[in-house]
């Protein structure tokens, strides 16, 4: 199903060829990130020690993998900088798996600066494709925007809010990117459908 408009660029084409094919996927995330944002939001402490659980465990079985892997290898090139690197993983992930409380405030940060990284991808890109996604661009739009202002509220409340506003603001990022997503796909199964009725004309 490839798009032969010729005022798209060849990203743009592809972009739109992949939004017609695989919308049901992008559905599917789309509400799957709804819900799991609305559970987020009704219970946003639980959602924020979960959160810094998680994260202990990723660091905590990444350094144990560097770890095995360094003395498996029979020549590690800076051995001490690797050695360090692993442990300081085990060490954080030891540390937020048993006082995820005390983790909150350092993952707040690392949320800003996500959500800072995020909104302005997403102000970029709908932008840049709003001639692709005319029907939807400006859900995208509305989701960079919204999570630029929620990196600015968390900068304002500092740091009183940091027990409960990383489970909140993860389950509102949550709701509106999935949305957004919900819309994209929407859109695709309309390009779908065009296609498909398109294909059934010519034969």
């Amino acid at each position: 199903m490839a798009s032969h408009d010729p005022s798209l660029s060849d990203m743009q084409r592809a972009v739109k060829d992949a939004l017609g094919a695989y919308w049901r996927l992008f559905l599917f995330q789309g509400v799957v990130m709804i819900i799991l944002g609305v559970l987020a939001i009704a219970w946003p402490m639980v959602a924020t020690v979960a959160i810094d659980i998680y994260i202990g465990w990723l660091f905590l079985i990444s350094g144990i993998v560097g770890l095995i892997a360094m003395f498996a290898a029979e020549d590690v090139p800076a051995f001490l900088w690797t050695l360090v690197t692993a442990a300081l993983a085990v060490a954080v992930g030891v540390l937020l798996i048993w006082k995820p409380e005390q983790g909150a405030a350092s993952l707040t940060i690392v949320l800003t600066a996500f959500f800072i990284a995020e909104g302005l991808f997403q102000i970029v890109a709908s932008i840049a494709y709003r001639t692709v996604m005319p029907g939807s661009w400006g859900w995208m739009l509305v989701s960079g925007i919204a999570d630029l202002v929620l990196a600015a509220v968390i900068i304002y409340g500092w740091p009183s809010t940091a027990g409960w506003v990383l489970g909140l603001y993860v389950g509102i990022n949550l709701i509106t990117s999935g949305w957004a997503i919900v819309m994209i796909a929407l859109a695709g199964r309309e390009l779908a459908g065009s296609v498909e009725a398109l294909a059934a004309r010519a034969r």
